[in-house]
């Protein structure tokens, strides 16, 4: 590819809401927490833009309220050089927004409990979703998560696969999925929970320790449903790719404290995506994706974690790991 990446993402906005305590309440009880802050975010947002700080060009179609979140969260997408003329809003639902308790203890990695409060992102319709049709064969990836209805994932995944335009879903947060959105699916990339729930097979591990056969067996039974690629993120055992070229394993980034772990999964997934586009291999796209999803968990907040290209080819320079060739995204 001569030119950069172009990826369409149709997924959520959501203002998150952070509190930090060193204990998580539990019923009926109050704790002092140490800290409040508010951080534009949603799955797809985060892709987005994450996508956009590594260079890719990134259209976003979503819907937001005609409200200050709204405002500041497409202010933040144009910051990053998104392209946001198929943002929607709505008249009368408020935008997105997320509840996040970060339960931080000195000496540990930062725990996470978060609460969506979907508004106007559950309001997009097929009608306003076809205003894409004659656009979508212009993008080398179509990005889907689980944050807008299902009755778009699924318009718009057999839209793009219709045009020839491969399809990544993020299949969070956890639902159903039908046989025919999986039959559209370039890539899908559950977590071991959400693997799990769609498979049925449990991903054991003993602490850092995964079963890698477990995993292998999880995203074959994927694999058997239509979807061309699986991908399944393993927290600290890494991560795991399986396709038509086989199965790859790539551990996760040793020597990383997690300061808010919130939109690790996004970063992880906007760096494939991007490297995906860029015809990368199965262990460089993981590699790169594992490191970008490392430096996004040593910051605090969604969107503002997000690390930008310079950063990943600093931080994999600094351990020695062969970089690709990224010459395509500067």
């Amino acid at each position: 590819m001569k030119r950069k990446p172009r990826i369409l993402v149709a997924g959520s906005f959501v203002m998150d809401q952070i509190a930090s305590t060193e204990v998580f309440p539990g019923e009926g009880e109050t704790v002092l927490g140490r800290s409040f802050q508010k951080a534009p975010g949603g799955k797809g947002a985060n892709q987005a833009v994450q996508a956009a700080r590594l260079g890719a060009e990134v259209t976003m179609f979503g819907k937001l309220g005609r409200d200050a979140n709204g405002e500041e969260m497409l202010e933040t997408c144009r910051k990053a050089g998104i392209h946001t003329e198929d943002v929607l809003f709505d008249p009368v639902l408020a935008s997105g927004c997320s509840v996040i308790i970060l339960e931080e203890k000195p000496g540990e990695s930062t725990k996470n409990r978060i609460i969506v409060i979907s508004g106007s992102n559950m309001s997009i319709t097929k009608t306003e979703a076809e205003s894409l049709r004659d656009k979508i064969r212009n993008y080398d990836l179509l990005m889907l998560q689980l944050e807008i209805p299902m009755e778009i994932n699924e318009y718009l995944a057999e839209m793009a696969f219709e045009n020839g335009v491969p399809v990544m879903l993020n299949s969070a947060p956890s639902a159903p999925l039908s046989d025919s959105l999986l039959s559209h699916l370039a890539f899908i990339s559950p977590n071991e929970h959400e693997a799990e729930d769609l498979t049925g097979i449990p991903i054991r591990r003993e602490g850092d320790h995964v079963n890698l056969e477990d995993a292998r067996t999880a995203a074959e039974a994927l694999r058997e449903k239509g979807v061309q690629n699986v991908l399944i993120t393993l927290g600290s055992g890494g991560a795991v790719l399986l396709g038509p070229d086989g199965f790859v394993h790539s551990p996760c980034v040793e020597g990383i404290t997690a300061v808010d772990p919130t939109a690790a999964g996004d970063s992880f997934v906007g760096a494939f995506c991007v490297g995906t586009c860029c015809g990368w291999t199965n262990q460089e796209l993981l590699q790169f994706a594992n490191h970008t999803a490392a430096l996004t968990v040593s910051a605090m907040g969604a969107m503002p974690s997000l690390p930008s290209l310079e950063k990943v080819e600093r931080f994999m320079a600094q351990k020695n790991i062969l970089l690709p060739d990224i010459s395509v995204l500067k």
